[in-house]
């Protein structure tokens, strides 16, 4: 790993800024004011990513095609309708390491989760049962759950939650493999989320695929806080599956569409159960209405309706800006910058904080989580009135997440001054 001579000076970050070959990109983006008429210190992207400048003309693009078009839109807009969503697939398909023909935009994140369980989690009588970690953000455990109930099975004897030894905030890969040594032969479902919403820590994909396989399990990796935070190396690292928002480090917009990876390998099994919808049914027979269900080759086949366009080119805005700035360069900088930040931390922990995240950086992707010690949310609320954006979780927990794509060194130096004078 790179050592950085990192110093605790605003000259420091101002030279590193000067120094970024991203620092133009800032620029790109859209950062709220605070009342004072100052731009606020926005770290809150692993909730909600700010606004790419580029989105309102790309919106505005899609609303005048309507307008003046109808529904030719569909194939006489300057980007037709029919297969916008196509647009979107090479570029996000780069930033998680996949094949076009593995990656598809489509819906939000539970629901492509719940349809990727349709097809890869088939329980038997000997083996159903699914891991998941235990501290996963709050939905994936609800969606395990009912698809655990709608297949007659008991959650309680059916769930087991990987999780942290006593006195531990971090999951341990030996400890998974122990899971899977007692469980092995019982386990239908791996289910990780890639980078932990809570501690920022950021497993081993490669690892959890393999042993999971190694048991003939199924293996489905939740990228929430992964698709443009970390690389995921979907393909080479071999899960079965996969699922992401975009609305997080992607950028596209609250609420907006989800990401879907299926491995190539199984592009061409219809013989995996689906739920299915026109829009995943062979584009050269979908208008003759008549005809039976045949599945696009690959993970469009998993689509279900056609696409909302308007969310889709607040995507495409934020993609392109991606595809510029190039994913290699901002996970180099997303090291560095985030590496900053935990140096500048360092010097503020002792009885009143304390960072919980993987001080690896491999470990890791932008995020780094602070436990306060014996506080409250006020400490959370003063950054807020501070003009600081960050991201609070109970029952303990600050997330702060330095996007590399509009985050600079100085707003790290900044934020960390006003968290010190706080403390004091």
């Amino acid at each position: 790993m790179i050592k950085h001579n990192y110093q605790n000076t605003l000259n420091y970050a101002k030279e590193q800024d000067h120094k970024d070959p991203l620092r133009d990109f800032k620029e790109q983006f859209h950062t709220p004011i605070s009342a004072n008429g100052e731009p606020q210190l926005y770290f809150c992207g692993n909730s909600l990513g700010l606004q790419p400048k580029l989105t309102k003309a790309y919106l505005e693009e899609e609303l005048n095609d309507w307008a003046t078009l109808g529904v030719e839109g569909h194939f006489e807009a300057k980007n037709p309708w029919m297969p916008y969503h196509e647009l979107l697939t090479e570029k996000m398909a780069k930033i998680v390491g996949a094949k076009p023909i593995e990656v598809v935009m489509m819906n939000t994140l539970t629901v492509n989760l719940h349809l990727m369980m349709v097809s890869f989690y088939r329980p038997t009588s000997k083996k159903f049962k699914i891991i998941i970690e235990k501290d996963a953000f709050p939905s994936d455990k609800y969606a395990v759950e009912s698809q655990i109930k709608a297949h007659n099975y008991n959650p309680e004897e059916t769930l087991i939650l990987w999780e942290p030894r006593p006195g531990e905030e971090l999951c341990r890969f030996e400890d998974l493999e122990t899971i899977m040594q007692q469980h092995g032969d019982e386990v239908a479902l791996l289910l990780i989320g890639s980078t932990n919403y809570y501690t920022g820590q950021s497993f081993p994909i490669k690892k959890i695929t393999t042993l999971g396989h190694q048991y003939n399990a199924k293996v489905g990796i939740d990228l929430a806080h992964g698709a443009g935070n970390i690389q995921p190396n979907l393909h080479d690292n071999g899960p079965d599956f996969a699922v992401w928002c975009s609305y997080k480090y992607l950028n596209s917009g609250p609420g907006s569409v989800g990401g879907c990876f299926v491995h190539e390998r199984h592009a061409n099994n219809n013989s995996l159960k689906r739920y299915a919808g026109w829009w995943g049914h062979d584009k050269k027979t979908r208008f003759n209405m008549r005809y039976d269900f045949t599945p696009i080759e690959g993970a469009e086949g998993w689509q279900l309706s056609n696409p909302p366009i308007l969310s889709m080119a607040a995507i495409r805005a934020s993609l392109d800006v991606f595809d510029l700035a190039g994913f290699k360069n901002i996970r180099e900088k997303s090291v560095k910058l985030t590496g900053y930040l935990e140096y500048l931390l360092k010097d503020l922990e002792g009885e009143k904080i304390e960072i919980i995240t993987p001080r690896n950086a491999n470990e890791r992707g932008c995020q780094l989580s602070i436990k306060l010690k014996n506080a409250d949310k006020s400490l959370f609320d003063k950054l807020m009135k501070a003009g600081v954006i960050t991201d609070w979780r109970e029952p303990n927990v600050i997330r702060l997440a330095p996007a590399p794509l509009y985050n600079s060194f100085e707003d790290v130096y900044k934020m960390v001054q006003i968290l010190k004078n706080l403390l004091a």
